[in-house]
C-alpha cells in the first residue's frame, strides 16, 4: 500500500504536482539505467529469497476475528504488520540467502515464528490461518467498519470510490462442486474495498540486475497460469463455490476504479496482467505513469532529477507510492538499501498456505522455473503470445489442475502433465543454478510433484471436504466451518496438502 499517508482531501493542485513528480521520477529511472547507477548494474546480485505472507484471523468458531490490532499487540514482533482488513495480518520475511540448505533453515525459522505468533494470538481468543481466501467470510464482513484502523487504508478506500463514483460490483460464476451440482454465482454490490482483504497471498521478491529485469519479468508472466493452477487455495467466498483460485477475479474486481462506461471504452484496470512483453523495466514504470491517475497524490518537495544532478540517489517517493497502487500480478519494485538503488520483481499471484512446507515449495518452484527460463537458449516468451499467457492465468485460476493451458511446442495441456513432463526438470536446473543443495531441491520439488500425482491442491482438498460434508447432510455454512476446522488442524500438523486425507 506504500508508506503511511494521512492527508484526507486532495486538491487539483495536489494531483498536478504529484503527476509531475511521478513523471520526473520516471525520467530519473531512465537516467539511472543509462548511467549504470543501480547497485547490481553488470553484476548479478547475490541470490536472496524474500517473501511476505498474508494471514487470516479466526475465532474459536472459525468465523473471522476482527482483532488484528489486539493480535499484533499480543505478538509484539515487528515482522508482523497490519493489513487492510481487521481479520488480516502479514508477516514480512527478511531476505535470506537462496543457496545450499539455507531455504530449509528459513522454513524452520518461519514455522517457529508462526507457531509463536499463534500462541500469542490465542491469548486474545484468535487463531492464524494460512489460506488464500477465508472460507467463512460472508458479505457482512465487508462492511466499511471492518477496515483496519491505519488511516492509509481508509484513505485508499475513499479514493477508489471517488474515482469509481459507485459501489463495487463483484460478479463471479464458479465451477460446480461435483456431479449433480449447479454452477454457483456470487453477485453482490459492496460499498468498501474489503473484498480485496479476502485475497490473502504469498508475495515473492527477487532482486535482479537492471539489464536482466525484462527477462525475469517476462518469465514470471509466462508461468503465472501454471503457478495458480498448481497452488490454488481459494475456492470459497461468501458461502459460494467459485474458482480454484478465486483471489484472481475477486482482487481484479474489488479494486476496479472504472465504472462500466470506462470498462466499455477499454480503459486499463488497476489490477493488471499487462498487455505486452517488455524490453526493460522502464517500460513498466512508463506505463504506470502514462495510464494510471494517482490514488494517493501525496508529494514531497524533493526533485528527483535535482538529486541526480547533485550526485545523490533519489528515493522516488512519489513514483514508489504510485507504483504501489497499480496492482500488477508481477510488479516492478524500485528500492533503496544503504543509499544504493536496486530493482526487484515482486510476484503476487500465489495464495497463502496451506502449510509452511507448501509455501516454501511454491516459492522454490517459482524461483527455479523463472531461473531455468531466463537461462534457456531461446526465450519462452519469443514463442508465445502475451495474450496466451494472460489467458493461461485466467484458466489456471478458474479450473486449477483441470485447466487446459497453452504451452509452446506442446499445445494445449493440463498443468499437472506439463509440470511433470517439462517444468519440474526445468525448476531443478534453475534451483541448481541458484546454488540450492540436492536435499533442498528434492524436498520442495517433491511437494509439487506430489500435488500433480495425487491431483490435490489446497483448493481441491477444500472443495472435496465441503462436498463430502454436504452429501452427509450438512448445510453450506456448517460444511465450510467444519472443513476449516479440519484445515487448521492439518495446517498445524504441517504435512503438505497433497497427502491430506491419504
Amino acid at each position: 500500500m506504500g508508506t503511511d499517508v494521512s492527508k484526507r482531501e486532495f486538491t487539483g493542485d495536489d494531483r498536478v504536482r504529484f503527476r509531475r513528480q511521478v513523471s520526473r521520477g520516471t525520467e530519473a529511472i531512465a537516467r539511472m539505467l543509462a548511467d549504470g547507477l543501480f547497485t547490481d548494474h553488470g553484476v548479478p546480485p547475490e541470490p536472496l529469497l524474500g517473501m511476505e505472507v498474508e494471514l487470516n484471523l479466526v475465532d474459536e468458531d472459525m468465523n473471522p476475528a476482527m482483532a488484528n490490532a489486539a493480535v499484533l499487540d499480543a505478538i509484539a514482533d515487528p515482522d508482523y504488520q497490519t493489513e487492510l482488513g481487521q481479520f488480516n495480518i502479514e508477516i514480512n520475511v527478511s531476505p535470506r540467502p537462496f543457496v545450499s540448505d539455507d531455504t530449509i533453515s528459513l522454513e524452520q525459522r518461519l514455522r517457529t515464528s508462526l507457531n509463536r505468533a499463534e500462541q500469542r494470538a490465542a491469548q486474545v481468543s484468535s487463531h492464524l490461518v494460512m489460506v488464500g481466501m477465508l472460507p467463512t467470510l460472508r458479505s457482512e464482513h465487508f462492511a466499511h467498519q471492518w477496515i483496519s484502523a491505519n488511516p492509509r487504508y481508509d484513505l485508499l478506500n475513499e479514493q477508489i470510490f471517488a474515482a469509481r463514483g459507485e459501489d463495487i460490483e463483484i460478479d463471479i460464476s464458479g465451477i460446480p462442486l461435483g456431479d449433480g451440482y449447479h454452477t454457483e454465482r456470487l453477485h453482490t454490490s459492496i460499498d468498501s474495498i474489503l473484498p480485496e482483504a479476502a485475497c490473502t497471498s504469498l508475495q515473492l521478491h527477487l532482486r535482479v540486475a537492471p539489464e536482466d529485469f525484462a527477462a525475469h519479468w517476462n518469465a514470471a508472466q509466462s508461468i503465472a497460469g501454471i503457478q495458480v493452477a498448481l497452488a490454488g487455495n481459494s475456492p470459497f467466498l461468501a458461502g459460494t463455490a467459485l474458482w480454484h483460485e478465486s483471489r484472481i477475479p475477486v482482487f481484479e474486481q474489488a479494486t476496479d476504479t472504472r465504472p462500466l462506461e470506462l470498462k466499455n471504452q477499454g480503459v486499463r484496470p488497476r489490477v493488471w496482467f499487462g498487455e505486452r512483453w517488455i524490453n526493460t523495466i522502464f517500460d513498466l514504470f512508463e506505463e504506470n505513469t502514462r495510464y494510471f491517475p494517482a490514488l494517493l497524490p501525496v508529494s514531497t518537495d524533493v526533485d528527483p532529477l535535482d538529486e541526480l544532478d547533485a550526485g545523490r540517489i533519489p528515493t522516488l517517493d512519489e513514483l514508489r507510492l504510485h507504483n504501489g497502487t497499480v496492482y500488477r500480478w508481477n510488479r516492478p519494485v524500485y528500492d533503496i538499501l544503504d543509499g544504493h538503488a536496486h530493482l526487484r520483481v515482486e510476484n503476487r499471484v500465489l495464495p497463502a498456505g496451506p502449510t509452511v512446507v507448501d509455501t516454501m515449495a511454491n516459492a522454490a518452484f517459482y524461483y527455479g522455473v523463472v531461473r531455468g527460463l531466463v537461462e534457456a537458449d531461446r526465450p519462452l516468451w519469443s514463442q508465445m503470445s502475451f495474450n496466451a499467457a494472460a489467458e493461461n492465468l485466467q484458466s489456471g485460476a478458474r479450473a486449477g489442475l483441470e485447466a487446459q493451458l497453452y504451452w509452446p511446442n506442446v499445445g494445449w495441456v493440463r498443468p499437472d502433465e506439463l509440470t511433470l513432463r517439462r517444468l519440474l526438470p526445468l525448476a531443478d536446473d534453475g534451483l541448481r543454478s541458484f546454488g540450492l543443495s540436492d536435499k533442498a531441491r528434492a524436498r520442495y520439488l517433491s511437494v509439487i510433484e506430489g500435488r500433480c500425482i495425487n491431483h490435490q491442491t489446497g483448493s481441491a482438498w477444500q472443495r472435496k471436504a465441503v462436498l463430502e460434508r454436504e452429501q452427509a447432510g450438512e448445510n453450506r455454512e456448517d460444511a465450510l466451518r467444519g472443513m476449516l476446522r479440519d484445515y487448521v488442524t492439518l495446517m498445524h500438523e504441517g504435512e503438505p496438502v497433497h497427502v491430506w486425507g491419504t
